[in-house]
């Protein structure tokens, strides 16, 4: 059975789609480092006997690495240096329509591919310090025959510690044919990361709903809409991959085992999962606004009731005093003895009866009093 003919990518599907803001803020290493850290390179070389990790400081050890055809997955950590990295592209066997799709920041989400390179361009997002402070730093993936190359915009210790600790201790050993596993497993590993954030988003969610009706501040609004713009950061990142993955499975990928097409489907699930968490989480936005212009609407009402009480008793307490202040010779009132006393018991008494009328009807109750 022939296989099906390679889909060729539509025109401008290659070309650099730079965002009009980056998806949160800048991390601190790149605010350290003036926007752009120091790039460094480092290589893990899949040899027959075992992996090993190694530190490349200059052009000519990766030279010899690559002359040898052995599977190499090669970790490029800071993009102060582009023409470093155009360099390490070009003797990859790279084509150079790539390089803007991984160099320019911050770029959008994508997943593209032409002739036997796979190019996967992603931001790693995670918060500062609290759901309202969004991070991010882009992190681009390449993948050709016997060569993975990650890219990370910001600078690490280790890239991807916890995959290189698996494939060091991996048996049997990783070949070539285990790096297109290796790239969704890095897909995964940055996808997966989004999960504690949107739980750290509805536990915060659901303390601003409860601070909504029990004490209905202007804050939590404002919490509430800091919130909820991560969330569409977070869905603007992922919508371009919901097609993209679909789009890329159809295609017949020379570089994409059998293992690693399974790996993009489940990938494709995840970020449904990670899309339709964020819709639940943008409705629950939703309900703490409502709780808070609920509880607001119920306190407003609260002081118009109080009000309202009030002008009710004195009302009737002004009339009486209002007719006695009139002074007329011809009222005969004005010439009591106990004139004055007669009109303090009698507004007093028109005030309590008053007052017992409306507690009776329940006016009294604090409809805005925190419950238990």
């Amino acid at each position: 059975m022939q296989s099906l003919p390679q889909l060729r990518p539509t025109p401008g599907s290659l070309d650099s789609r730079r965002l009009e803001e980056r998806p949160g803020q800048m991390p601190n290493s790149l605010y350290l480092a003036g926007g752009r850290a120091p790039t460094t390179f480092s290589a893990l070389v899949l040899w027959p006997e075992g992996p090993q990790l190694c530190r490349l400081k200059d052009r000519g050890q990766l030279e010899d690495l690559l002359s040898q055809r052995v599977p190499i997955w090669l970790r490029v950590s800071g993009m102060g240096q582009p023409h470093l990295i155009r360099e390490a592209l070009e003797l990859c066997r790279i084509p150079a329509a790539f390089s803007p799709l991984v160099l320019d920041t911050p770029q959008s989400t994508r997943v593209d591919s032409m002739g036997d390179v796979i190019a996967v361009v992603l931001h790693r997002l995670r918060f500062s310090r609290d759901p309202l402070n969004l991070v991010s730093d882009q992190v681009s993936m390449l993948l050709t025959h016997n060569c993975l190359i990650s890219i990370e915009e910001a600078p690490s210790s280790e890239p991807f510690a916890s995959l290189t600790d698996w494939l060091m201790q991996k048996s049997p050993v990783a070949a070539a044919e285990d790096l297109d596993d290796l790239l969704h497993y890095m897909v995964d590993n940055i996808l997966d990361g989004i999960f504690p954030m949107l739980e750290q988003m509805a536990n915060r969610l659901d303390d601003l709903e409860e601070a909504a009706l029990r004490d209905p501040r202007p804050r939590v609004l404002t919490r509430a809409y800091q919130l909820r713009a991560n969330l569409r950061r977070i869905r603007q990142q992922l919508w371009p991959l919901r097609h993209q993955i679909l789009l890329f499975l159809r295609q017949n990928q020379p570089v994409m085992g059998p293992d690693g097409l399974q790996g993009f489907q489940e990938m494709a699930q995840n970020v449904e999962q990670i899309f339709e968490s964020c819709e639940i989480l943008r409705h629950q936005c939703d309900a703490v606004t409502e709780a808070h212009m609920a509880s607001t609407g119920n306190r407003m009402n609260q002081i118009m009731k109080t009000l309202t009480i009030v002008s009710t008793i004195f009302a009737p307490l002004t009339f009486i005093a209002g007719i006695y202040g009139m002074n007329f010779d011809n009222m005969p009132e004005l010439h009591w003895r106990y004139g004055y006393i007669a009109s303090l018991v009698l507004m007093g008494t028109i005030a309590s009866m008053q007052a017992i009328y409306l507690w009776r009807r329940g006016w009294f109750e604090d409809w805005t009093a925190p419950r238990r």
